[in-house]
């Protein structure tokens, strides 16, 4: 009997919660097949299907509460750490801002069903202010809601076992190696993607200390702050005369954007990269003089340089 059965068998509920708990924690382990082995063990009588459930979702909790008093504390700077563990830096805090600016607490509901969304929105819902009841609440019915689909697909697949128990032997081995291929492939394609993207940015990222001393010498460049409400609600400031903008907005207005000077974007993705792929749709578009700033808006802050507070009074209406 081949993986992850096996190890289900001789370990059960301990092996589900340990293995639950790292995914959620950001460890590239998928907890789908060891969820849907068990729902199929449940049906031989190998696990029982109650103590499955509740072990799923206790991991799921332990592990979603630590990331939102982490949010709540860290802020943004948890998250960019996270997505790079999480080799989704383009697009996984932003993503889900995006969606807690529209649905707000229900996009917990249906996180744990999407890539990407699953390990940022528990950290996300911290940061941006949520009473923790609230959160427990959708976080709990989100949890029950991913664990008891993917145990229930298992316990339809394990009626077949009772007509023939040999099935569960070939379908281990099998599942076993897709596992382990699948984890391969997943981390070699988005090391790929990562790196073929930093590389095509390394000549066109501009140094904080040349933005300043451009400022300072009166050199017209346009600068466009790409951070989502919900980043800027935590810091309500911006780099001196920037333009608030997302990077759907700058794309369909690029016609206001003018080709007569430098045009810095910046973010707070790690290494910069929202503002790089803005920056290559503008490229696309005609617009040459544009650029990503180098570290985003932490490295200007961090290196003292003047800041300017930021109207939050449009804001708030999209965090609450």
């Amino acid at each position: 009997m081949g993986l992850p059965t096996t190890i289900l068998i001789s370990y059960g509920y301990l092996l589900l919660f340990g293995w639950v708990l790292l995914e959620q924690l950001g460890l590239p382990v998928p907890a789908t097949p060891v969820l849907l082995a068990a729902g199929a063990l449940s049906v031989t009588e190998h696990m029982h299907f109650a103590l499955a459930f509740f072990a799923g979702v206790a991991a799921c909790m332990v592990a979603d509460v630590s990331w939102f008093f982490l949010g709540k504390r860290y802020g943004h700077h948890l998250l960019r750490l996270v997505c790079k563990f999480s080799l989704e830096a383009t697009t996984c805090v932003r993503r889900t801002h995006e969606s807690f600016g529209r649905r707000g607490a229900w996009t917990l509901l249906f996180a744990k069903f999407v890539p990407g969304l699953s390990i940022v929105a528990p950290p996300v819902a911290g940061q941006t202010g949520m009473r923790f009841r609230r959160f427990l609440v959708f976080d709990l019915a989100g949890a029950s809601l991913w664990v008891l689909t993917l145990l229930l697909g298992g316990r339809l697949f394990g009626d077949l076992l009772m007509h023939d128990p040999s099935v569960l032997d070939r379908v281990g081995h099998v599942a076993g190696a897709l596992l382990l291929l699948g984890i391969l492939l997943f981390l070699g394609s988005r090391i790929w993607r990562r790196e073929s993207l930093l590389r095509r940015l390394r000549t066109a990222r501009l140094e904080p200390d040349v933005l300043k001393r451009m400022m300072d010498d009166g050199h017209p460049v346009y600068v466009v702050d790409l951070r989502h409400p919900l980043e800027v609600i935590s810091d309500p400031f911006t780099v001196p005369g920037a333009m608030r903008l997302s990077p759907d907005q700058i794309t369909s207005r690029s016609a206001e954007i003018p080709h007569d000077r430098d045009v810095v974007l910046f973010c707070t993705c790690p290494s910069e990269t929202t503002a790089a792929k803005t920056a290559m749709t503008l490229h696309r578009q005609g617009i040459e003089r544009v650029r990503p700033l180098r570290g985003g808006f932490d490295a200007w802050k961090d290196l003292g340089y003047p800041l300017e507070p930021v109207e939050l009074s449009s804001l708030e209406t999209i965090a609450s």
